[in-house]
């Protein structure tokens, strides 16, 4: 039997299976945050390839959270009708779709990536005034943000309760809370970027407050039955940063605020950062995190081979392998993994062939 391919409970959601679609940006929506068919298709496919969790790119919770004018959002009524027949599509294919909810921050209002200028995008190009956990943009080619003060900071918080709510009538299934990768949560975690000296400042606790109170406020929102996820960075890789053991801490608060599964990545709070790129080079800190606070996690991270995924779940280093740049080259890596592993998961009827 496989370890990847059991089902894996949260809550009242089961996956069919631990192989999951990472959130990948594709910088491919309409007007004003839009999913369109690009989505459909893009999530879709990866759904008839049988991932079991499907995760959107992050989606922007307000306008100003867009990492791109490009990036999806789902802050209107608007946005629930165009996500709508993404998420069917995903569940009539047996699989699980859920949306990352996420806030860019001081890395908001930014060009695509290839797109041949750099920076901040300006007003005129549809670009717009950033914030953050204080006025220094992340890089000088970014814009300068406008520091957020306790009603901004409410309003964030208001504003992940909204797009929670408004996913679960979109048809999403659960929800994923991004706390990573330098974005407005993991920007008052990190001691590289929180320099703020009031209760979200600080000491470790103030820099916590603001991601604990998104995910308390978003837990009692969604109710007792829908998985709620969070992403982190769980190493800055600088000295002076973001730790593996203030993941350890935040991630045992999360499970307490009502968290059901730690995504552990890392980086992206420093331009300086020096990061050991490898297969699977971050999922001893997923390994960390379950091993040491109990909360179930996600691996992610070059993770390529179907026999690595399932050591991986079959080991205890987590619960869930996410996977990104491979499930964007094979949209069917689980069904050929799932030949390699020697395992026959139910497909639904319509997508097994006969032979």
């Amino acid at each position: 039997m496989s370890a990847l391919f059991t089902p894996l409970a949260l809550r009242a959601v089961t996956l069919p299976n631990r192989v999951a679609l990472a959130p990948m940006c594709q910088y491919s929506a309409g007007p004003d945050g839009l999913p369109t068919e690009w989505h459909r298709v893009h999530y879709g496919t990866r759904a008839v390839g049988g991932a079991g969790l499907l995760l959107t790119e992050a989606t922007a919770v307000v306008p100003e959270g867009r990492i791109s004018p490009q990036d999806t959002g789902i802050w209107s009524d608007a946005h629930v009708d165009a996500w709508r027949p993404v998420t069917a599509f995903v569940a009539a294919q047996g699989g699980v779709p859920a949306v990352q909810l996420a806030h860019a921050g001081f890395k908001a209002s930014t060009y695509r990536p290839w797109d041949t200028r750099r920076g901040g995008v300006p007003d005129a190009e549809g670009g717009w005034t950033p914030v953050g956990p204080g006025d220094t943009p992340f890089v000088p080619e970014y814009r300068v943000p406008t520091a957020l003060d306790a009603a901004g900071i409410a309003g964030v918080v208001e504003g992940f309760v909204a797009a929670a709510l408004r996913a679960l009538d979109a048809g999403f299934a659960a929800v994923e809370i991004h706390a990573a990768h330098g974005y407005l949560l993991h920007e008052f975690l990190s001691p590289l970027t929180n320099h703020r000296t009031d209760a979200y400042g600080g000491d470790r606790a103030g820099r916590m407050r603001l991601t604990l109170e998104v995910a308390r406020a978003v837990r009692a929102a969604v109710g007792e039955d829908v998985p709620v996820l969070a992403r982190i960075s769980a190493t800055d890789w600088v000295p002076g940063g973001w730790t593996e053991e203030d993941s350890v801490v935040l991630a045992g608060e999360l499970g307490t605020a009502g968290v059901d599964l730690v995504d552990c990545s890392s980086g992206g709070a420093s331009t300086t950062a020096s990061i050991p790129v490898g297969p699977g080079y971050q999922v001893p800190l997923a390994a960390r995190v379950r091993r040491e606070t109990g909360v179930p996690t996600g691996a992610v991270g070059l993770i390529v081979e179907p026999e690595h995924a399932e050591e991986i779940v079959a080991t205890g280093q987590a619960d869930l392998v996410l996977l990104g740049r491979e499930l964007l080259r094979d949209p069917y890596w689980p069904r050929r993994a799932a030949g390699k592993l020697g395992v026959e998961p139910h497909w639904p009827a319509q997508y097994v062939r006969a032979t």
